[in-house]
């Protein structure tokens, strides 16, 4: 396993070299299209803008995102069985201390993990994930989320956006000069050619940049789900549980809202996908097609570990070469016992009004239980008043 987390890491340093070597370009031609010789001015602001915002991802970047997806912070008693389920796979992971959970109040089912690393991290989950999965399930998901943690990939997904960001910005700046005409009056004041193909190289790059650090983004982030799906059949030995997740996540009718661009890649699924493209990921796509996913997970045959899935993997895609390195196969073949399904006592409308009770807590109402059987759910309004049941009657006080 630590061959798959070394060699994880290579491929994360390398794309980050890359994009930083776009931004400077980047950040040079921005100069270079404002003013004769000032390349290099353009190159430092450049540096700048991505040492900035990758310093403000790296300090607050996950609560930020969090902040934007609307998630809550919950504790154990808030939802015993998510938290359970994270503990477990914890363990099964190598983690040693769970993640923060949080809960997104949105019935399109999906989740996402983020922050810097096994030290630091987070997991969110919506509503409509934890309604609609059944125990097996939610395991599948958790693992997979926190096969990203484990692998590092939450903190190579915040450098990238910094990154990716900043040359967005650049360009957009350098497009929005060269169109106001700045680089008319730059090259009406050079003599000879070089300073159109200078123009001409600025203009290219600005408009070609961002294009490029998405295919750079692209390269490995598709890989990434794969080898996150692979350590999530490890983790909980029955691949089963993640592939039945997929199918509902993907299948859902539901969109997840306020999603953009920058934080799409981080969930299980890509929330902005059209409905009905599983079988077919766009060339934009962070994404594998779940299609695919859940074939290759459901090839696996009973072998639930890292060996199983690579042979799956290259059984469906009709590739030679795997996704897994050699020496990472070779370390855990002896380790994996794939397990049955454990089932879950819980209905659907149990998982309901679980969830929906733990939303209500979180709004600080009070649970009143009476003799009848009722339970009362009362707002903070009603501190220190009394209500009656309104089956039976009897009145309760409502605490302060």
């Amino acid at each position: 396993m630590f061959d798959l987390i070394r060699a994880n890491r290579r491929r994360s340093a390398l794309l980050v070299v890359a994009m930083a070597a776009l931004l400077l370009a980047a950040g040079f031609a921005l100069g270079e299209g404002v003013q004769e010789g000032a390349g290099p001015l353009g190159l430092l602001g450049g540096l700048a803008l991505g040492s900035a915002l990758a310093l403000v991802s790296y300090a607050s970047g996950d609560s930020i995102l969090l902040a934007l997806a609307g998630a809550r912070r919950i504790d154990k008693a808030d939802h015993p069985v998510l938290w359970n389920v994270v503990e477990e796979m914890c363990v099964a992971s190598g983690i040693a201390s769970p993640p923060a959970v949080y809960v997104i109040d949105q019935d399109a089912p999906n989740a996402f993990a983020t922050g810097r690393g096994p030290e630091r991290a987070a997991i969110a989950v919506t509503a409509g994930l934890l309604e609609r999965l059944d125990r097996d399930e939610l395991q599948g998901v958790i693992a997979h989320e926190l096969a990203h943690v484990r692998n590092r990939d939450v903190l190579y997904l915040l450098m990238v956006v910094a990154m990716a960001g900043a040359i967005v910005i650049l360009a957009d700046t350098g497009r929005r000069f060269l169109w106001m005409g700045g680089g008319r009056r730059r090259t009406s004041e050079k003599s000879g050619s070089a300073g159109a193909i200078v123009l001409v190289f600025a203009l290219v790059l600005m408009i070609a940049a961002p294009v490029v650090a998405q295919l750079l983004y692209l390269a490995v982030s598709r890989r990434r789900e794969y080898l996150a799906d692979a350590c999530g059949a490890q983790f909980t030995r029955y691949p089963e549980g993640l592939a039945s997740a997929l199918q509902k996540i993907a299948g859902s009718q539901v969109p997840l809202k306020g999603v953009s661009r920058a934080m799409a890649p981080m969930y299980i699924h890509d929330p902005l996908a059209a409905v009905g493209s599983a079988d077919v990921a766009s060339w934009g796509s962070t994404h594998p097609p779940v299609a695919l996913r859940i074939r290759i997970l459901r090839s696996m045959a009973g072998e639930a570990d890292l060996a199983g899935y690579d042979e799956a993997f290259r059984k469906v895609t009709r590739r030679a070469v795997g996704l897994v390195p050699a020496g990472a196969l070779a370390e855990e073949r002896a380790h994996a016992v794939p397990r049955p399904a454990r089932g879950d006592p819980r209905s659907r409308l149990d998982r309901v009004r679980e969830t929906t009770d733990m939303f209500w807590r979180l709004k600080r109402y009070a649970f009143l239980s009476c003799a009848c059987g009722t339970t009362l759910k009362v707002p903070r309004a009603y501190a220190g008043q009394e209500l009656q049941c309104p089956h039976c009657g009897v009145p309760h006080p409502v605490p302060a």
